[in-house]
């Protein structure tokens, strides 16, 4: 298969199955009649706010490049616009008014990858030598722009894609953390997963969202913003590089993933002789090659044990994220409605 802007795809890639600029990837699974089956997971109208405080986890220890977000005042009349008096401009007015800005790292706390945030050297275009693109083909230097009026932007592949559909569908809740608890850390692969999804008598189909409660989003909680440096070692995370576990996601169907972790999957760990290419395999497999989006550090406890107390794992999730023209990520607060 090649179309105008790719002539050869990634092994195993579904580039260019939902069509030759498809910017939403395994979102398109989610179509009008995943939305009705997840609808039918309502039963008793109880809802869950699946997103931490987004100045959570507190400080940088779990990305030394991303900090809590910043509020500060709009200014208007040369002054601060918050508790704003407007009777000093006319006396008969008794309004006092604030707006605010914010600074913020908009993969910081509970977020959506877009397909845009993380892309690979591959040999697209045919000719032996291989180039920078992201998902389905689009080549960097064109679909990333770090020099903009606006500041940066993706002209291809940004989070706006992921919102214009609208994330709605049927979430699968898959408990680890009652399994592997919070130490020692645990890479699961898929001989582990599949015995936690066969004990728990959870089924994924195609188009489903996979949740996976670890736990670590109770350790964030517990530590009000003070994260402490076990967070790194605890919880159970996905083996990205089980191969096993790789060829389930493809062939699952799913549409998107999400955790109470930071990336979902092991991060950090060091190459091995056998292992080169990229640092975060399941990233790559996900974002790059099928147009899975992955959800991270979302808050998941609540709703997971009521689901297990209640013999469920299937919940209807509604999960946009910010419609932030040209962004890589953004914040998101997931509603589960069981």
């Amino acid at each position: 298969m090649k179309n105008k802007r790719w002539k050869q795809r990634p092994k195993g890639s579904n580039w260019g199955e939902f069509g030759e600029n498809d910017q939403k990837g395994r979102l398109n699974l989610i179509d009008h009649r995943k939305v009705l089956q997840a609808v039918a997971e309502v039963k008793v109208g109880k809802t869950f706010c699946l997103s931490l405080p987004l100045d959570l986890p507190g400080g940088n220890l779990l990305s030394p490049v991303r900090f809590p977000p910043q509020l500060r005042p709009v200014i208007r009349n040369e002054e601060p616009y918050y508790n704003y008096n407007w009777q000093k401009f006319d006396p008969r007015m008794t309004d006092i008014a604030a707006d605010d800005v914010v600074l913020l790292h908009t993969q910081y706390s509970t977020q959506w990858d877009s397909l845009a945030h993380r892309g690979s050297l591959f040999d697209a275009n045919g000719d032996g030598v291989d180039e920078p693109v992201y998902y389905n083909g689009f080549p960097a230097e064109k679909a990333l722009l770090a020099d903009t009026p606006q500041g940066t932007k993706a002209q291809s592949l940004g989070i706006e894609n992921m919102a214009e559909h609208g994330v709605q569908g049927r979430g699968v809740m898959v408990d680890l953390f009652s399994v592997f608890g919070e130490t020692p850390r645990k890479e699961v692969g898929y001989d582990d997963l599949k015995r936690v999804m066969d004990e728990g008598n959870v089924t994924v189909e195609k188009g489903d969202i996979l949740c996976l409660w670890t736990g670590l989003d109770q350790m964030i909680l517990s530590m009000n913003g003070h994260p402490e440096t076990r967070l790194k070692t605890s919880c159970a995370v996905l083996d990205g590089r089980d191969e096993k576990l790789l060829d389930w996601i493809t062939e699952s169907g799913i549409a998107a993933i999400a955790s109470d972790n930071l990336a979902v999957e092991a991060v950090g760990k060091p190459f091995t002789d056998d292992c080169c290419g990229t640092s975060l395999p399941l990233h790559k497999r996900c974002l790059f090659e099928l147009g899975i989006h992955l959800g991270e550090l979302w808050y998941l406890a609540e709703l997971a044990q009521w689901l297990k107390t209640n013999n469920r794992s299937r919940f209807l999730l509604t999960a946009p994220p910010l419609r932030l023209t040209g962004a890589v990520g953004s914040p998101v607060t997931p509603i589960a409605t069981v």
